[in-house]
């Protein structure tokens, strides 16, 4: 079976086996509501075991999330650093053709002028609109802002982005 990442837990929060959660996924409320199945894998990558959520709220920039069947600290700190997942058949579809699952487009080469300038490697979400991390060979890594005048054309399949990179963003 396949499975997507929708967070890593990054930390404990409190001492009732509360976890802290970086989301990488635009339907948290959805992902994490009360009964939905994630799975949990390890700094490896590898299955441990299926978690049901217990409780779901945000608090800045993380969730916090309550498994059931973990009542304190001790019960979820060894999972720190883990990955939780969700089934392929959980994805669900996208509303709109300018809309991409993070891990349809980590990895994927961007062009600019028709030369390959590096790979994205991560997304962030700064606040209005993501913004996408370009590692570059023997350059620093490059931050574009997903928006229609930066992020031309994305192709999933031929796996390519073509940018047009603004005046003074490179420097």
């Amino acid at each position: 079976m396949d499975y997507y990442i929708v967070g890593t837990i990054v930390n404990t929060q409190g001492l009732q086996g509360e976890v802290r959660v970086i989301s990488v996924t635009d339907f948290a409320e959805e992902r994490y509501q009360k009964n939905a199945e994630l799975a949990l894998f390890d700094k490896q990558d590898k299955f441990v075991r299926m978690l049901k959520v217990k409780t779901h709220r945000k608090q800045k920039n993380l969730d916090i999330i309550k498994f059931e069947g973990m009542y304190s600290i001790n019960d979820v700190e060894k999972y720190r650093d883990f990955s939780l997942k969700i089934a392929a058949e959980n994805r669900g579809e996208l509303d709109s053709d300018d809309e991409f699952y993070y891990d349809d487009i980590i990895g994927i080469t961007v062009f600019a002028n028709e030369v390959a300038i590096g790979t994205v490697s991560e997304i962030l979400q700064p606040g209005a609109n993501d913004v996408w991390v370009i590692k570059r060979k023997g350059q620093k890594d490059l931050l574009l802002p997903f928006i229609e005048s930066v992020i031309l054309t994305v192709d999933i399949v031929a796996k390519r982005v073509t940018v047009d990179i603004p005046e003074g963003l490179d420097d």
